[in-house]
């Protein structure tokens, strides 16, 4: 039997073999929450969860497990759940589920606690930063997929390679084996703190998450105190031309001397050294150290940077097992040219025409933050030539908007046209006592872009798409449109209103 707790007393601790051990899920729509589900019952656990009415696109994740979740309520829980997992979207002063499970004593963890649990029982490999921790997660898992090692990966989002899933789970894993489990690591609210790495990937390290860290300092000394779990030995795999992520792993490495360092990118030394090469064909392609020449299907150069922290890791790896990477380049290449991207990562929505017959791509990103931005424009600009680029921004947070406006203002030189959205709030902030708006965003982004419109609501925008699409290119852009709708927000549905219209349009002409 599973020992209980009372609330605020001994941690739940999970077992090595969790068949048949039952666990309930509060929040289990969770982009985190349902990868995590499948992670435990693929381990044999029993589960069940609760949430709100509204459908996301994790329901099919789950239905395809034959949970449906169930809405919030006491009866939910009973002495025969084991532990409670919940996020941290909830509590159990409020939370129905929760509350209950406190009364009875049933151990709560949450989401990060219990990924560190996962974590302490695996290999753990805990992949973070500021940017592109996702893409990198969804890499490792899909050249791990190609390797002969047994391990399981978490990703923050469904990524294609995976099955449309959010996790993997090798054929050689099996449960009591000395596998890998590599997951994708949050800073927020030192979310990270509870995993138990052996490797780290650190891609970026930038001023972010405002209304927890204050100042860069404070989210530097997070990313450190992080890289600082590591056990001597450990190894801290760092991009050498981020100079946060730079800054943190020096730092690291003088509390810590017994920790590896191992770099990554163009200004690495050693054998994880960068060099870009051609786009062509609908591929980049790059080089990794003394590795070779590998190719990717997705676009940006920042991928090619997640593409070799994911290298590295495998490579490092590989060694751990006994293996050596040289063996395995054909697997690694492979795993890289599978590689789909994620949902809401250059997710190509759909491939359509306009009005005037020309091509129309339509792409849902979630770069929220400056540089994601300017980066992620930059890698469509060199991968769609030919393509007039028009980009709709819903900015994420008002605290990170006022911190980072100029920032923001600047980050959009790569695209054609921009079209900014109303701020997509938290729930922890005061809208009314901002300082900012989208209106003054798009009035502060028309100072370094000449082609600029605020357009607060997704109907307005989608029409302003539909104008601009609907105008002659001429020989400016003789390969047609890239409509990207980017952002952490909800303002995809521009895209969807685009699209819906286009539709009507075409089943109108065809009436005629």
């Amino acid at each position: 039997m599973t020992k209980k707790r009372e609330a605020g007393t001994e941690r739940w601790t999970m077992p090595d073999d969790l068949q048949g051990v039952r666990l309930h899920f509060v929040g289990i729509k969770g982009t985190g929450m349902a990868a995590l589900v499948e992670i435990l019952s693929d381990r044999g656990a029993v589960i069940t969860g609760s949430d709100v009415a509204e459908r996301f696109y994790t329901d099919e994740i789950l239905e395809k497990r034959g949970i449906q979740a169930q809405p919030f309520s006491a009866d939910n829980i009973d002495d025969g759940i084991a532990c409670v997992i919940y996020s941290s979207a909830y509590s159990p002063d409020k939370n129905p589920d929760l509350a209950e499970a406190v009364r009875r004593g049933v151990p709560l963890l949450l989401y990060s606690e219990a990924l560190g649990e996962v974590s302490a029982r695996s290999y753990g490999c805990g992949i973070c930063g500021v940017h592109g921790k996702t893409t990198t997660t969804g890499l490792t898992g899909t050249i791990l997929k190609e390797l002969d090692l047994p391990s399981q990966v978490l990703a923050g989002s469904v990524i294609a390679s995976f099955g449309d899933r959010c996790t993997m789970t090798s054929s050689s894993f099996a449960p009591g084996k000395r596998n890998i489990f590599a997951a994708e690591t949050c800073e927020y609210q030192r979310h990270f703190m509870a995993f138990c790495p052996r490797k780290i990937i650190l891609t970026a390290v930038e001023s972010d998450h405002q209304d927890y860290y204050p100042t860069y300092a404070d989210i530097l000394a997070a990313f450190v105190e992080y890289a600082c779990l590591l056990p001597e030995g450990g190894e801290l795999i760092y991009c050498a031309d981020d100079k946060g992520a730079s800054e943190a792993a020096a730092q690291a490495a003088q509390e810590r001397p017994d920790i590896k360092l191992v770099p990554y990118g163009t200004q690495a030394a050693g054998g994880y050294r960068l060099s870009f090469g051609r786009v062509e064909g609908g591929k980049q392609y790059f080089s990794i150290g003394g590795l070779g020449e590998f190719a990717l299907q997705v676009p940006g150069r920042h991928n090619a940077r997640n593409a070799t922290a994911a290298v590295a890791l495998c490579c490092q790896l590989l060694r751990e097992y006994g293996k050596h990477p040289a063996d395995y380049i054909e697997e690694i290449k492979r795993g890289l040219l599978n590689f789909r991207g994620g949902k809401r990562r250059s997710e190509i929505i759909a491939r359509t025409k306009t009005p005037l017959g020309q091509e129309l791509i339509v792409i849902d990103d979630y770069g929220h933050h400056p540089t994601a931005i300017a980066t992620t424009l930059a890698g469509y600009r060199e991968f769609y030539k030919g393509h007039k680029i028009i980009v709709d921004f819903m900015s994420h947070t008002y605290t990170r908007t006022a911190a980072l406006l100029e920032e923001f203002a600047s980050s959009f030189s790569s695209a054609d046209s921009v079209i900014i959205n109303r701020i997509y709030g938290s729930a922890r902030e005061d809208a009314s006592a901002s300082p900012v708006t989208g209106e003054i965003l798009a009035e502060r982004a028309s100072a370094h872009h000449k082609a600029v419109a605020y357009r607060g609501e997704f109907a307005e925008a989608a029409e302003e798409v539909f104008r601009q699409i609907s105008e002659p290119s001429g020989a400016d852009y003789p390969d047609g449109y890239l409509f990207v709708t980017m952002g952490a927000g909800d303002n995809w549905k521009t895209g969807t209103i685009l699209l819906d219209r286009l539709r009507g349009q075409a089943k109108g002409n065809l009436a005629e």
